[in-house]
C-alpha cells in the first residue's frame, strides 16, 4: 500500500480515523473528504411512517444491508426494552423475519418513505463492527435522532468517544458508543433532538465538495 500511494499528492479519507490508521503505515499526505446527505430530504418533522403506528417506545431503528455481516444480532437480542425496526434487504432478510418474530421488517424503503422512517425513530442503533463510516447514522442524526453504537471506527468517527461528535467546536451529545449495547442505546436516548440536527449540518452535500475541491484544487495549482 505504500509503494501504491507513494507518488499520490493527495490521499482522501472519510474520517480521521482512517486518516491517522494510514499515517501510522507511512501514508502521509492524508487530506479529509468526509460524507455529505441531503439536508433537506433528512430532516424532522416528517409524517409518521405507517409501520411505526402503534409501536412501544422508545422505537429503536436500523437502516442497512440485512447481511451476517452487518451484526444484526448484536442489535436484534439487545435487552433495551422497546420495539425494533428494521429497513433494509439483504440475504439474511427471511431468515431473521423467522428468527424475530417480534421485529417490524419494512424490507427496501427510499426517497420520502425512508425519510419518514429516519424521523419516527426514537433512537438509530448501528451495530456493524467493520463499516469505516456509516452514512446512515448521518440520515438519523439530520433526522433528529441520537446514534448508538459500539466504540469501533463508524461511530467513533462520528458519534465520538463520548458521544458529543468529532467536529471542532461541537459539545452537545448527539448519541453515545459502548460495548453494551442497551448501555449505548440508554444513553443516547438522553439526547436532544435539536443537537442531532446541528451536528448534521456539519455534513452537507456543499461542505462534502467543498472538500473535495480543496485538495484538487491544490493539486492543479
Amino acid at each position: 500500500m505504500r509503494k501504491f500511494h507513494a507518488p499520490s499528492t493527495r490521499v482522501l479519507v472519510a474520517t480521521q480515523g482512517l486518516g491517522d490508521e494510514l499515517r501510522a503505515h507511512g501514508i502521509t499526505r492524508i487530506h479529509r473528504w468526509t460524507r455529505g446527505v441531503d439536508l433537506t430530504r433528512f430532516a424532522p418533522g416528517k409524517p409518521l411512517h405507517p409501520a411505526f403506528v402503534g409501536l412501544v417506545h422508545p422505537i429503536q431503528l436500523y437502516v442497512g444491508r440485512v447481511a451476517v455481516e452487518k451484526n444484526m444480532a448484536a442489535f436484534l437480542d439487545n435487552s433495551h426494552p422497546g420495539a425494533k425496526v428494521v429497513v433494509g434487504d439483504g440475504p439474511a432478510l427471511e431468515s431473521l423475519r423467522v428468527r424475530y418474530p417480534h421485529v417490524i421488517f419494512t424490507g427496501s424503503l427510499e426517497g420520502d418513505a425512508l425519510a419518514s422512517a429516519y424521523a419516527s425513530a426514537d433512537v438509530f442503533v448501528f451495530p456493524s463492527l467493520t463499516d469505516t463510516f456509516g452514512l446512515v447514522m448521518i440520515e438519523a442524526l439530520a433526522s433528529g435522532v441520537p446514534v448508538a453504537g459500539f466504540p469501533v471506527h463508524g461511530p467513533l468517527d462520528i458519534v465520538g468517544a463520548d458521544g458529543r461528535g468529532t467536529v471542532e467546536g461541537f459539545s452537545a451529545e448527539i448519541g453515545a458508543v459502548d460495548s453494551d449495547l442497551a448501555a449505548a442505546i440508554a444513553r443516547a436516548l438522553r439526547c436532544h433532538r435539536d443537537d442531532c440536527v446541528a451536528y448534521a449540518q456539519h455534513y452537507s452535500w456543499e461542505k462534502s465538495y467543498a472538500q473535495f475541491y480543496s485538495a484538487v484544487s491544490a493539486i492543479a495549482a
